[in-house]
């Protein structure tokens, strides 16, 4: 079934992060965190696998929405994404990616229309299963690490402590209202009120 019937899909709102319990509060699961605060905010739960993706269909402003939790592990996300994409005939630019960012300060918010990969495995991964990088994407501060020698795996694998916990749960939910705004009012105000 590759026709997009009416009142289908109209736009993929994917969040990044590791399955499981092991990864559940690490910097590299910001996005899995705006995922879930987004989630709640609109009455569903991303728990129907689909499309190697824990998902939920939700309504945004009138746009049918799927929201996806790839299940491949991060450096395989495209996987998921380019199985959903193709599916719905949903183009690059309406697939708008939720993702950590270790250049920006925990809790800080980047909106971006595109771009290269900057060296996260997740958004290289989709950048190949969609031919594309002009996608869309919020970024979500995690801090870089401590020292340049600290091992980057380990450091994106870290839990949020203290200050920096409170910090990632109020930027998970001003990410959700950030994939509200650009799908209810575009880019230009969205990067203008949250980056």
């Amino acid at each position: 079934m590759f026709f997009k019937p009416s009142g289908s899909v109209s736009w993929l709102i994917v969040f990044l992060g590791n399955p499981g319990p092991k990864y559940a509060c690490t910097r590299h699961n910001a996005g899995f965190m705006a995922g879930d605060a987004l989630a709640k905010k609109l009455g569903v739960s991303i728990d129907r696998l689909r499309f190697r993706a824990l998902t939920a269909a939700a309504e945004i402003n009138g746009e049918k929405v799927l929201l996806m939790k790839p299940q491949t592990f991060m450096n395989l996300s495209g996987e998921a994404v380019g199985q959903a994409a193709r599916f719905y005939k949903i183009p690059p630019e309406r697939v708008l990616v939720v993702s950590d960012e270790i250049s920006l300060p925990p809790g800080r918010l980047r909106v971006r229309l595109k771009g290269s990969a900057g060296g996260h495995n997740g958004l290289k991964s989709i950048i190949e299963a969609l031919g594309s990088d002009a996608f869309p994407r919020i970024r979500i501060g995690v801090g870089a690490p401590p020292h340049p020698d600290y091992d980057m795996a380990d450091w994106v694998l870290s839990s949020f402590r203290n200050q920096d916990a409170e910090d990632m749960a109020k930027a998970a939910a001003r990410a959700a209202e950030a994939v509200e705004c650009y799908i209810r009012s575009g880019p230009e105000k969205t990067m203008n009120l949250y980056n």
